[in-house]
């Protein structure tokens, strides 16, 4: 392939992986991502990426989240968007623009995403993001960006704030829980609780919503994790994971982060696009092929000026054993339209 024809094809990824083509290592240059080499504050991008067919199809397998809104039409006027989680990952992948993403072996602590417009296909995103503060606790260093994607005409359609630890034994420290936690989930559903399929004006503090099972494979978890542009990890590569001291390669937190994604879309239709906010803690590491299930409990509905708004304890159980592997709180304003 010329150069000439490369460059003449859209492209949907942080970086391009048909250099490969034409030099043999596609991360020189690069900085080792260790706590020693942060810059504080750090900007990434801007960078533009293109919201195709292919990028939305892709993210659906990863997720194995087939939503007709994705694929066909959405009720935003009858034109595809992209998954509420579309682009997640690339604002949590930024840091790759200068950091060599195939030397980290790090772990993803804490995850907040505020939704507040969808995307539509054929749109060209803008990312930009910043390295803000770094900080280090038990002995291991953190470091937190803030990011976010923003639409051709300017408006802002998801902001991020990801914590992490930057490179660790990531088989070593899961399970450890905050040294600080602010509050608890205990993934505890109260007794008698009534099930709900969607949440809407008359959902109560109590109601919990119907879990939702789920098996994320191996060969999910490494395209999510960009084995496509050749970026090996603790997700996309069994010796990368035996180096960090797992017995197999474990799904990424961001990928943990979509299905909750699809969960909260389920129950709030289409106001989850546009008022949806989550706040994740990823607290034990997940492997591939180890099914879970998906539990929110209602903790509290108030009105509002763009109607009640819906509070959540939201969680991720492994099966296997019955630990959670991911803790968090929610919030959106329920539906009013049946959608």
């Amino acid at each position: 392939m010329t150069t000439e024809a490369r460059d003449e094809m859209p492209w949907r990824d942080l970086t391009d992986p048909r250099r490969a083509a034409e030099m043999d290592d596609l991360e020189a240059g690069l900085k080792d991502p260790v706590f020693e080499n942060l810059d504080i504050p750090e900007s990434f991008g801007p960078i533009t990426i293109t919201v195709d067919d292919h990028k939305i199809k892709r993210f659906a397998f990863t997720q194995d989240d087939y939503n007709p809104w994705a694929l066909a039409e959405s009720p935003f006027d009858g034109r595809r968007i992209g998954h509420a989680c579309l682009l997640g990952n690339d604002l949590v992948q930024l840091f790759t623009l200068k950091y060599a993403g195939s030397k980290t072996v790090g772990f993803h602590t804490e995850e907040q995403m505020w939704f507040e417009s969808p995307v539509f296909l054929g749109e060209k995103v803008t990312l930009s993001g910043s390295y803000v503060e770094a900080y280090e606790r038990r002995g291991q260093g953190y470091v937190i960006m803030e990011a976010k994607a923003v639409g051709e005409d300017g408006r802002t359609i998801v902001r991020h704030r990801g914590v992490e630890i930057l490179r660790t034994v990531p088989g070593a420290i899961a399970g450890r829980g905050s040294s600080k936690p602010e509050r608890r989930v205990d993934g505890v559903v109260p007794e008698g609780a009534r099930q709900i399929d969607r949440v809407t004006a008359d959902t109560k503090p109590g109601d919990v919503l119907k879990p939702l099972d789920k098996v994320i494979t191996a060969e999910q978890t490494a395209v999510f994790s960009r084995i496509g542009e050749y970026v090996r990890n603790t997700h996309s590569d069994f010796l990368v994971a035996r180096a960090g001291q797992l017995r197999m390669p474990i799904v990424q937190g961001q990928q943990q982060a979509g299905v909750i994604g699809e969960y909260l879309t389920s129950a709030f239709g289409q106001r989850w696009f546009t008022d949806g906010w989550f706040q994740l803690k990823f607290i034990n590491t997940l492997e591939v092929f180890d099914p879970i299930e998906v539990t929110a409990l209602v903790t509290d509905c108030k009105a509002g000026s763009k109607g009640t708004e819906v509070e959540l304890e939201v969680w991720i159980r492994r099966q296997s054993d019955r630990k959670l592997t991911t803790v968090g709180w929610a919030r959106c304003i329920a539906a009013t339209d049946g959608r």
